[in-house]
């Protein structure tokens, strides 16, 4: 035991809390994927247990990723930020023209040898860093409009008006979390109505010249009017009100079978048929840890960029999966949006991970500086004594 904690204190730094959570979401995601996989092995005439391999290697992955970043200083992230930026910019005019089609979406690009990857998490990731760069850097002219304020509307508005062409609700979700960074960045709130309208002419031209436009408006319309369920949305529910309290059991889901995207986008229902109420609530509570101590690292920073960076990818990641378990049990229109740590998919993981490993490393930076503090002011005393 004593050995092992050596170990834990050594490769597993950053808030433990954090660590204890996703390495939980990790293990109930391979159990409800390695059960929700059947007719995804039956259409690729595969056996389960060859995807349950696969799904167990992407989340391994995934926390590959987690503790690499987690290792690195969380400031060489500003750094690589504006590069990633840039990048970012001709990957997604890259997926709108010549992107995969996956359920009538072009959301991903195919790379020899790794197989698909999706650039709206690339790009997502780097607008969060490279806004709390900007917004730190800018704190003593917060007010600039010139300095400070148009290249970080510019920013937003050109990536997620590029995401929104091909992913609408991601879009939505990274702008709202832009949104949110600015505000705890001391941004004046009417310059967030600045950032409002820009938001607003983006979705409308991604509205006009995007290819999912048009799906969303049907989606939304549908919802509000309280039309005929989607198949996807029916079934969905069907399997959160047979699951009841307790659910099922694991292994035995019958609307697995029948679910469009049992295995990712609609998980979290698989997970309520069979563990029920009280499994779904698990989750939930998980996710909201997650946001909680992402924020308490935020809070703790001493830094303005960690603490942007800390309560930026928290709220996006835990967004994210609010609108999977509300589009589950019916209070948002279906979006596409996969459950982090949960829903079958390697880019998603990856980018999850390193999301998640750079709140660790912020909380790992602070903790080191804690550390840092104490020893100096012990050593002054004793500098103080003896002279």
């Amino acid at each position: 035991m004593k050995k092992f904690k050596e170990w834990a204190d050594n490769n597993l730094q950053g808030d433990r809390v954090i660590w204890a959570v996703v390495l939980m979401l990790s293990l109930i995601s391979v159990l409800v994927v390695y059960s929700s996989i059947g007719t995804l092995a039956y259409r690729k005439t595969s056996s389960p247990e060859w995807y349950l391999l696969k799904h167990t290697s992407m989340v391994l992955l995934g926390l590959a990723a987690m503790w690499v970043a987690h290792k690195i200083d969380y400031r060489y992230y500003s750094r690589l930020s504006r590069l990633a930026m840039w990048v970012s910019i001709p990957l997604l005019l890259y997926t709108l023209k010549f992107g995969v089609s996956v359920n009538e979406a072009s959301r991903w690009i195919k790379v020899p040898l790794f197989g698909s990857f999706q650039p709206s998490d690339f790009a997502s990731l780097a607008l969060i860093i490279n806004l709390a760069s900007m917004l730190s850097k800018k704190q003593q002219n917060i007010e600039d409009v010139k300095d400070a304020l148009i290249p970080m509307l510019i920013w937003c508005g050109v990536i997620c008006g590029l995401i929104a062409l091909t992913n609408l609700s991601s879009a939505i979700l990274l702008f709202a979390t832009c949104m949110l960074v600015m505000f705890i960045g001391r941004v004046p709130v009417k310059y967030l109505a600045m950032l409002v309208l820009v938001g607003l002419l983006a979705g409308a031209m991604a509205y006009k010249f995007g290819v999912r436009g048009e799906t969303a408006k049907n989606r939304i319309l549908s919802f509000v009017n309280g039309t005929e369920l989607p198949f996807q949305a029916k079934q969905g529910r069907i399997a959160v009100a047979t699951g009841g309290i307790f659910g099922k059991g694991p292994g035995n889901s019958e609307q697995r079978n029948i679910l469009p995207e049992a295995y990712s986008d609609m998980i979290y229902a698989i997970l309520i048929e069979e563990y029920g109420l009280i499994g779904g609530v698990v989750v939930l509570i998980l996710y909201l840890v997650l946001l909680h101590r992402g924020m308490k690292a935020a809070y703790n920073s001493e830094r303005a960029f960690g603490g942007l960076l800390s309560a930026g990818l928290s709220f996006d990641l835990v967004c994210q999966a609010m609108v999977n378990m509300g589009v589950v049990v019916g209070l948002w229109p279906i979006t596409g949006q996969p459950l982090p740590f949960m829903s079958w998919g390697g880019t998603a993981m990856v980018f999850t991970g390193i999301s998640v490993g750079i709140i660790l490393s912020v909380s790992r930076g602070e903790q080191d500086e804690s550390w840092n503090t104490q020893v100096q002011e012990q050593e002054n005393k004793v500098e103080a004594k003896a002279a």
